[in-house]
């Protein structure tokens, strides 16, 4: 019996990564109200600390994802999971906002190169007839991570307090990078454990027309800049997120302050939007994938999107109507199941036009992403501080929405970044 080919391998070393990087994340979410309490926060200034999270997160995208191309997933992965764990343990030594807002920014910044860097070992390791589903698996592992989270932290919380339960989870993080720097290898050719049948395969696929037998073009900054295949990706991926991060940051404690729910109550609740996201990650890279082998290149990023965009919108829209917490998280799920239908298509284009430089033009889109991030940890408070309500917040993420799925119409995979264009 032939054993598992070794690109499956890496596929389950990144999906449990993906797990870990949003346990980390939501960690604070599920710990806000004990935080702001030993800390006296308010409201505002929980948003500021959440923010603060996406804001190091997204200027740092594309400087790691730089990195990840130019000094290999290999070395990089394995740094910045050993640095985000240790900003994620000194979070449990924050002693008032400063602190907190230090650390978080931290936090985000070692985070930023996680989702770049699989991005650029998903292009040396994966023929693109298997990158839809590959993107689909990476992405509901961070939603999978998102659903353990909200279901044991918050007794994790309770049993160890929170600063206990930010140290474990550091402790936890550098397990994962000795075992990435102890296994993988940044080309396929250089793993002891590939054989020559899957390397050939790999080698054959990875990119069309035999690109790969040429050496990479440098890319130069003014491309990337001047690129509107990449301005058009990322302004959809901003949209996504600001949808998204609601549910990282704002639902659990929105949930549990409106129902008057208990935190394992709220937890619960928050955690099946994420469950109902990985599902959606999976449907959209099965579907970009079917497609692709059909021939449509194009639509095989455009349709999901424009599908997953679609049902955000009327997710958020139907949110503002809820009047229980099921009705309000059954809207949600639907909002998440759409909104994480985008991811397999946004970073399979990226992969698609970056090639070689997929790391950095991935980095790109997402930190353009994690700007909308950052605006939603903070537009959520303001806009309800400011109107009284929080029907603004879910009309603006209606809106974005719907405005993302005419940016697809405009959107092309063939246009390489840097060579001649590929051929659809």
């Amino acid at each position: 019996m032939n054993s598992m080919p070794q690109r499956y391998w890496l596929v389950v070393g990144t999906f449990f990564l993906s797990v870990l990087l949003y346990v980390d994340r939501i960690c604070i979410s599920v710990a806000e109200e004990d935080i702001a309490a030993d800390l006296a926060l308010s409201k505002t200034q929980m948003g500021w600390v959440l923010s603060a999270f996406a804001l190091g997160y997204a200027l740092f995208q594309t400087p790691s994802g730089w990195m990840a191309d130019r000094f290999g997933p290999r070395r990089v992965l394995s740094a910045i999971v050993v640095l985000w764990s240790l900003f994620t343990g000194l979070t449990a030594a924050a002693f008032n906002l400063t602190s907190l807002l230090a650390t978080r920014l931290l936090f985000g910044a070692g985070e930023a190169g996680a989702f770049p860097g699989i991005a650029r070992a998903t292009f040396s390791w994966i023929p693109m007839n298997e990158r839809g589903i590959v993107q689909g698996i990476n992405f509901s592992g961070s939603r999978a991570g998102g659903v353990l989270a909200l279901s044991i932290i918050p007794s994790m919380v309770a049993w160890l307090g929170w600063r206990m339960s930010f140290v474990s989870l550091m402790v936890v993080g550098c397990c994962w990078a000795v075992f990435w720097y102890w296994w993988f290898r940044d080309e396929p050719a250089e793993h002891p454990g590939v054989s020559r049948a899957e390397l050939e395969y790999i080698a054959a696929n990875r990119q069309r027309r035999g690109d790969d037998a040429r050496a990479p073009e440098p890319l130069a900054v003014a491309t990337l800049a001047r690129s509107p295949e990449v301005w058009l990706v990322s302004a959809q991926y901003f949209a996504s997120n600001f949808t998204f991060f609601f549910c990282l940051t704002w639902l659990f404690p929105h949930l549990k302050t409106t129902y008057n729910l208990t935190g394992v109550e709220a937890g619960l609740y928050s955690a099946a939007p994420l469950a109902f996201g990985a599902m959606g990650n999976w449907f959209s890279g099965w579907m970009v994938d079917r497609l692709y082998r059909r021939g449509r290149w194009v639509a095989s990023r455009r349709v999901a999107a424009m599908i997953g965009f679609a049902l955000a919108a009327v997710g958020v829209a139907g949110s503002v109507f809820a009047d229980t917490p099921g009705a309000s998280i059954v809207w949600f799920c639907l909002a998440i199941f759409g909104a994480d239908m985008t991811l397999a298509p946004s970073w399979s284009f990226c992969i698609d036009i970056g090639k070689h430089h997929a790391g950095v033009v991935s980095g790109t889109m997402n930190m353009a992403g994690n700007f909308g991030s950052f605006l939603t940890a903070l537009a959520f408070p303001y806009l309800a501080e400011w109107t009284g309500s929080y029907t603004p917040f879910f009309v603006v993420a209606a809106v974005l929405n719907g405005l993302a799925i005419g940016l697809w119409m405009l959107l092309d995979p063939r246009r390489a970044l840097v060579g001649r264009e590929s051929d659809g």
